[in-house]
This record gives structure tokens, sequence and C-alpha cells, in this order.
């Protein structure tokens, strides 16, 4: 639409102005009591905890600790950018239960899956790639892009 301010459209979430300050909150110090939550946001301790577990309830947050895997004793990371024939969700569903898959989404455009694998070395990677996942049915083409380090991993984009 012309003349509309892309930042008065927000999307149709159900989140209300507590919730998103609660977001907020959390994501700036995930390790905040509920008295403190509820201090920030103008609510008590019992009525941030409500407000949170529905939240958590819906999907919309998950309190965890991110860990480095590089920093774990995984000294391998891999992106794959992966082409499927024929049933992407059942191959999806197939790759995203595998150890070592620790992110994976379904896209459009030049690839159909992208899959983010870890492993503790380059054989264990090799054998996650060559004798795993690109022996499932359906994957046609395996691209992989090995990283050396992550440099910015970000979760405070927040609430529009």
């Amino acid at each position: 639409m012309a003349g509309t301010d892309p930042e008065a459209v927000q999307p149709d979430d159900g989140l209300d102005a507590i919730d998103r300050s609660l977001i907020v909150a959390l994501q700036a110090d995930g390790r905040l009591t509920y008295a403190e939550l509820g201090a920030e946001v103008g609510l008590s301790a019992g009525g941030a905890r409500l407000r949170v577990r529905r939240l958590e309830e819906r999907g919309i947050v998950q309190v965890v600790g991110v860990t480095d895997p590089l920093k774990l004793g995984y000294e391998r990371m891999a992106m794959l950018h992966l082409s499927v024939e024929g049933d992407v969700q059942r191959v999806a569903d197939e790759i995203g239960a595998l150890e070592g898959v620790i992110y994976l989404v379904v896209g459009a455009g030049s690839y159909d899956l992208l899959v983010e694998v870890i492993a503790v070395n380059a054989e264990a990677l090799l054998e996650l790639i060559n004798g795993r996942i690109r022996t499932i049915p359906g994957v046609s083409r395996c691209e992989t892009f090995s990283y050396y380090n992550i440099h910015t991993h970000r979760f405070t984009w927040g609430p529009r």
C-alpha cells in the first residue's frame, strides 16, 4: 500500500504490549526472575510467570541456554543446501531425525532444504553427509559449506 508506514503495520500475532515487553526482556536476559520480569513490565511475579508460560505454550518463546558447538568439542559445522525430488516434507522429516542435524528449514528457490549440521571431526562430518544424508531417497543434490567459526549468532530481533 502506498504511503503505509511499515513500522505501523503489525503482524496479527495476538501479542499485546506486555507480551512484547516480556519477549524483549527475555531476549536481553533469559535468566531474569519472574519478579524482575514483572517489575520491568508492570506485573506481579505470578502475572509475569503466567504470561511467560502462555508464550511458551504457544511456541512463541523458548528460554534456553545457547551454546557454541565448536567450543563444546564439535570440530566441524556445515550448512548443506539440498535439492529434493519428490516429497520434500518426507525428506525433511527423515533428515531432521538424524543426530548431528541442528537446524533445518524448507525453502523456496534454488534449494529445497537448508540443513545445518555438527560433527566431532571431519571423518564424522563426511559420514553424516555422504553416508546418511545423501543416501536418503529423494535427495538429488547436496552442496556443502563448512564453517571455520561462528561470527554472529543473534536472538535479539524481538517482536514488531
